[in-house]
Protein backbone atom coordinates (compact mmCIF):
# COMPACT_ATOMS: atom_id res chain seq x y z
CA UNK A 1 0.00 0.00 0.00
CA UNK A 2 3.05 2.06 0.95
CA UNK A 3 4.34 1.87 -3.07
CA UNK A 4 1.04 2.48 -3.87
CA UNK A 5 0.68 5.97 -2.38
CA UNK A 6 3.72 7.19 -3.27
CA UNK A 7 2.73 6.49 -6.94
CA UNK A 8 -0.83 8.03 -6.44
CA UNK A 9 0.04 11.12 -4.32
CA UNK A 10 3.17 11.96 -6.96
CA UNK A 11 0.55 12.41 -9.68
CA UNK A 12 -1.44 14.50 -7.77
CA UNK A 13 1.32 16.34 -7.25
CA UNK A 14 1.83 17.11 -10.17
CA UNK A 15 -1.43 18.18 -11.03
CA UNK A 16 -1.22 20.36 -8.15
CA UNK A 17 1.75 22.03 -9.12
CA UNK A 18 0.13 22.69 -12.35
CA UNK A 19 -2.99 24.39 -10.74
CA UNK A 20 -0.85 26.28 -8.64
CA UNK A 21 1.56 27.59 -11.81
CA UNK A 22 -1.75 28.42 -13.73
CA UNK A 23 -3.35 30.31 -10.43
CA UNK A 24 -0.62 31.83 -9.13
CA UNK A 25 1.02 33.28 -12.30
CA UNK A 26 -1.78 33.64 -14.56
CA UNK A 27 -1.98 32.71 -18.18
CA UNK A 28 1.02 32.59 -19.54
CA UNK A 29 3.35 32.22 -22.59
CA UNK A 30 3.97 28.82 -23.42
CA UNK A 31 8.01 28.50 -23.55
CA UNK A 32 9.42 25.47 -26.20
CA UNK A 33 12.04 24.80 -24.37
CA UNK A 34 11.81 25.62 -20.52
CA UNK A 35 9.06 25.72 -17.90
CA UNK A 36 9.86 27.91 -14.53
CA UNK A 37 8.03 26.87 -11.46
CA UNK A 38 6.66 30.21 -9.33
CA UNK A 39 8.59 30.53 -6.29
CA UNK A 40 5.40 30.71 -4.18
CA UNK A 41 4.87 26.87 -5.26
CA UNK A 42 6.56 25.78 -1.68
CA UNK A 43 6.76 21.94 -0.80
CA UNK A 44 4.07 23.15 2.18
CA UNK A 45 1.84 24.60 -0.39
CA UNK A 46 2.11 21.32 -2.32
CA UNK A 47 1.57 19.34 0.14
CA UNK A 48 -1.67 20.98 1.62
CA UNK A 49 -3.40 20.74 -1.64
CA UNK A 50 -2.97 17.36 -2.21
CA UNK A 51 -3.97 16.45 1.32
CA UNK A 52 -6.78 18.49 0.33
CA UNK A 53 -7.33 17.05 -2.51
CA UNK A 54 -7.30 13.74 -1.38
CA UNK A 55 -9.94 14.23 1.41
CA UNK A 56 -12.23 15.40 -0.81
CA UNK A 57 -11.82 12.87 -3.83
CA UNK A 58 -10.56 9.65 -1.77
CA UNK A 59 -12.20 7.25 -4.62
CA UNK A 60 -8.81 8.64 -6.99
CA UNK A 61 -6.92 6.33 -4.45
CA UNK A 62 -9.26 2.86 -5.01
CA UNK A 63 -8.67 4.08 -9.22
CA UNK A 64 -5.04 4.35 -8.77
CA UNK A 65 -5.04 1.16 -7.03
CA UNK A 66 -6.97 -0.74 -8.98
CA UNK A 67 -4.86 0.52 -12.14
CA UNK A 68 -1.92 -0.50 -10.53
CA UNK A 69 -3.19 -3.84 -9.53
CA UNK A 70 -3.72 -4.70 -13.10
CA UNK A 71 -0.97 -3.34 -14.74
CA UNK A 72 1.34 -5.93 -11.95
CA UNK A 73 -1.41 -8.94 -13.04
CA UNK A 74 -0.72 -7.70 -17.03
CA UNK A 75 3.02 -8.36 -15.96
CA UNK A 76 3.14 -11.12 -14.18
CA UNK A 77 0.61 -13.34 -16.71
CA UNK A 78 3.17 -11.80 -19.84
CA UNK A 79 6.55 -13.10 -17.28
CA UNK A 80 4.50 -16.22 -16.87
CA UNK A 81 3.73 -16.95 -20.41
CA UNK A 82 7.68 -16.33 -21.14
CA UNK A 83 8.76 -19.06 -18.69
CA UNK A 84 6.47 -21.60 -20.15
CA UNK A 85 7.35 -21.22 -23.42
CA UNK A 86 11.34 -21.07 -22.71
CA UNK A 87 10.90 -24.24 -19.75
CA UNK A 88 8.14 -25.98 -21.61
CA UNK A 89 10.12 -29.41 -22.38
CA UNK A 90 11.06 -29.09 -18.43
CA UNK A 91 7.41 -28.53 -16.85
CA UNK A 92 5.41 -30.92 -19.48
CA UNK A 93 8.05 -33.93 -20.30
CA UNK A 94 10.59 -33.95 -17.27
CA UNK A 95 11.74 -37.57 -17.06
CA UNK A 96 11.77 -37.23 -13.22
CA UNK A 97 8.24 -36.62 -13.01
CA UNK A 98 5.86 -38.77 -12.49
CA UNK A 99 2.35 -39.62 -14.42
CA UNK A 100 -1.21 -39.97 -13.31
CA UNK A 101 -3.38 -41.04 -15.63
CA UNK A 102 -3.05 -41.93 -19.39
CA UNK A 103 0.59 -41.39 -20.59
CA UNK A 104 -0.66 -40.88 -24.32
CA UNK A 105 -3.47 -38.21 -23.24
CA UNK A 106 -4.43 -35.38 -25.29
CA UNK A 107 -4.30 -32.82 -22.38
CA UNK A 108 -1.47 -32.25 -19.52
CA UNK A 109 -2.21 -30.58 -16.36
CA UNK A 110 1.01 -29.80 -14.42
CA UNK A 111 0.17 -30.20 -10.54
CA UNK A 112 2.98 -28.74 -8.19
CA UNK A 113 2.19 -30.26 -4.89
CA UNK A 114 3.79 -31.56 -0.81
CA UNK A 115 3.04 -34.82 0.41
CA UNK A 116 1.79 -32.93 3.75
CA UNK A 117 -0.29 -30.40 1.91
CA UNK A 118 -3.46 -30.97 3.37
CA UNK A 119 -5.25 -29.28 0.40
CA UNK A 120 -3.59 -31.24 -2.13
CA UNK A 121 -5.07 -34.46 -0.25
CA UNK A 122 -8.48 -32.58 -0.73
CA UNK A 123 -7.60 -32.18 -4.55
CA UNK A 124 -6.45 -35.37 -5.04
CA UNK A 125 -10.21 -36.41 -5.87
CA UNK A 126 -10.26 -34.15 -8.43
CA UNK A 127 -7.20 -35.54 -10.32
CA UNK A 128 -8.77 -39.25 -9.60
CA UNK A 129 -12.22 -38.64 -10.90
CA UNK A 130 -11.04 -36.69 -13.96
CA UNK A 131 -8.53 -39.13 -15.16
CA UNK A 132 -11.15 -41.95 -14.81
CA UNK A 133 -13.65 -40.34 -16.06
CA UNK A 134 -11.41 -38.58 -19.55
CA UNK A 135 -8.67 -41.06 -20.92
CA UNK A 136 -7.54 -37.78 -22.56
CA UNK A 137 -6.30 -36.22 -19.36
CA UNK A 138 -3.14 -36.69 -17.16
CA UNK A 139 -1.99 -34.88 -14.46
CA UNK A 140 2.25 -35.04 -14.34
CA UNK A 141 3.14 -34.61 -10.75
CA UNK A 142 5.92 -31.69 -10.10
CA UNK A 143 7.12 -32.72 -6.81
CA UNK A 144 7.55 -29.42 -4.66
CA UNK A 145 8.90 -30.10 -1.23
CA UNK A 146 8.46 -26.91 0.80
CA UNK A 147 6.49 -28.01 4.08
CA UNK A 148 9.76 -29.17 6.10
CA UNK A 149 12.09 -31.70 6.84
CA UNK A 150 9.46 -34.12 6.88
CA UNK A 151 8.27 -33.17 3.21
CA UNK A 152 11.55 -33.29 2.26
CA UNK A 153 12.34 -37.45 3.24
CA UNK A 154 9.24 -38.47 1.67
CA UNK A 155 9.47 -36.67 -1.49
CA UNK A 156 13.63 -37.96 -1.70
CA UNK A 157 12.04 -41.55 -1.36
CA UNK A 158 9.34 -40.88 -3.86
CA UNK A 159 11.65 -39.89 -6.36
CA UNK A 160 13.59 -43.29 -5.54
CA UNK A 161 10.56 -45.07 -6.43
CA UNK A 162 10.06 -43.34 -9.28
CA UNK A 163 13.18 -44.10 -10.94
CA UNK A 164 13.24 -47.80 -9.96
CA UNK A 165 9.35 -48.54 -10.61
CA UNK A 166 8.05 -45.68 -12.56
CA UNK A 167 4.84 -47.89 -13.78
CA UNK A 168 3.79 -47.85 -10.20
CA UNK A 169 4.56 -44.40 -9.31
CA UNK A 170 0.30 -43.82 -9.33
CA UNK A 171 -0.47 -46.11 -6.94
CA UNK A 172 2.67 -45.05 -4.36
CA UNK A 173 1.19 -41.21 -5.35
CA UNK A 174 -1.98 -42.08 -4.09
CA UNK A 175 -1.45 -44.06 -1.09
CA UNK A 176 1.26 -41.78 0.10
CA UNK A 177 -1.00 -38.53 -0.89
CA UNK A 178 -4.25 -40.08 0.19
CA UNK A 179 -2.52 -41.49 3.78
CA UNK A 180 -3.98 -39.42 7.46
CA UNK A 181 -0.46 -40.32 9.01
CA UNK A 182 2.22 -37.22 7.89
CA UNK A 183 4.10 -38.20 5.37
CA UNK A 184 7.92 -39.14 6.21
CA UNK A 185 10.70 -41.41 5.52
CA UNK A 186 9.80 -43.70 7.27
CA UNK A 187 5.67 -43.85 5.94
CA UNK A 188 6.68 -42.66 2.36
CA UNK A 189 9.50 -46.38 2.52
CA UNK A 190 6.86 -48.64 4.19
CA UNK A 191 4.50 -47.75 1.10
CA UNK A 192 7.47 -48.55 -1.35
CA UNK A 193 8.46 -51.64 0.22
CA UNK A 194 5.13 -52.93 0.29
CA UNK A 195 4.54 -52.23 -3.60
CA UNK A 196 7.49 -54.56 -3.82
CA UNK A 197 10.31 -52.08 -4.02
CA UNK A 198 14.08 -53.27 -2.22
CA UNK A 199 15.15 -51.59 0.62
CA UNK A 200 18.63 -52.11 -0.58
CA UNK A 201 17.72 -50.43 -3.59
CA UNK A 202 15.70 -47.77 -2.82
CA UNK A 203 18.48 -45.80 -0.07
CA UNK A 204 21.11 -46.43 -2.94
CA UNK A 205 18.64 -44.73 -5.51
CA UNK A 206 17.76 -41.83 -2.02
CA UNK A 207 21.41 -41.48 -2.71
CA UNK A 208 21.09 -39.62 -6.42
CA UNK A 209 22.28 -36.25 -6.80
CA UNK A 210 19.78 -36.20 -9.62
CA UNK A 211 17.53 -35.84 -6.69
CA UNK A 212 18.06 -32.49 -5.24
CA UNK A 213 19.16 -31.29 -8.88
CA UNK A 214 15.81 -31.99 -9.91
CA UNK A 215 14.31 -29.72 -6.68
CA UNK A 216 16.24 -27.04 -7.06
CA UNK A 217 15.60 -26.51 -10.81
CA UNK A 218 11.80 -26.77 -9.63
CA UNK A 219 12.25 -24.40 -6.84
CA UNK A 220 13.28 -22.15 -9.53
CA UNK A 221 11.18 -22.00 -11.58
CA UNK A 222 8.13 -21.93 -9.41
CA UNK A 223 9.77 -18.90 -8.21
CA UNK A 224 9.51 -17.72 -12.24
CA UNK A 225 5.74 -19.02 -12.09
CA UNK A 226 5.00 -17.24 -8.64
CA UNK A 227 4.45 -20.25 -7.01
CA UNK A 228 4.76 -20.08 -3.70
CA UNK A 229 2.30 -22.46 -2.27
CA UNK A 230 0.84 -26.11 -3.35
CA UNK A 231 -1.23 -27.03 -5.18
CA UNK A 232 -0.85 -24.77 -7.70
CA UNK A 233 -1.06 -26.01 -11.75
CA UNK A 234 0.01 -25.20 -14.95
CA UNK A 235 -2.31 -25.94 -17.81
CA UNK A 236 -1.67 -24.89 -21.37
CA UNK A 237 0.14 -21.51 -21.20
CA UNK A 238 -2.06 -20.71 -17.41
CA UNK A 239 -0.94 -21.03 -13.65
CA UNK A 240 -3.85 -22.07 -11.33
CA UNK A 241 -3.26 -21.33 -7.69
CA UNK A 242 -4.53 -23.06 -5.44
CA UNK A 243 -7.44 -25.98 -5.12
CA UNK A 244 -10.24 -24.75 -7.01
CA UNK A 245 -12.22 -28.01 -7.38
CA UNK A 246 -12.98 -30.14 -10.44
CA UNK A 247 -15.29 -27.98 -12.27
CA UNK A 248 -12.59 -25.27 -12.41
CA UNK A 249 -9.81 -27.61 -13.86
CA UNK A 250 -12.78 -29.71 -16.10
CA UNK A 251 -13.50 -25.81 -17.41
CA UNK A 252 -9.96 -25.28 -18.42
CA UNK A 253 -9.66 -28.81 -20.19
CA UNK A 254 -12.78 -28.11 -22.22
CA UNK A 255 -11.01 -24.80 -23.63
CA UNK A 256 -7.66 -26.74 -24.18
CA UNK A 257 -10.28 -29.00 -26.55
CA UNK A 258 -12.34 -25.73 -27.62
CA UNK A 259 -9.24 -22.82 -28.90
CA UNK A 260 -6.51 -24.36 -27.70
CA UNK A 261 -5.46 -22.20 -24.39
CA UNK A 262 -6.88 -22.43 -20.80
CA UNK A 263 -8.65 -19.71 -21.19
CA UNK A 264 -10.84 -18.69 -24.48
Amino acid sequence: MRKFLGFSVAGVAVAAAIAISGFAAGPQPVLAQETVAPASMDRAAIEAIIRDYLLTNPEVLLEAQAALEAKQKEEQRVAQLETIRAANEHIFSSEHDGIYGNPEAKYTLVEFFDYNCGYCKRAMGDMLAMTEANPDVRFVLKEFPILGPDSMQAHVVSMAFHKLMPEKYGEFHAELLGGAAKADEDSAMKIALSLGADEAAMREAMEDPAINETFGKTYELANQLGISGTPSYVVGEEVIYGALGRQVLEEKVANLEQCGEATC
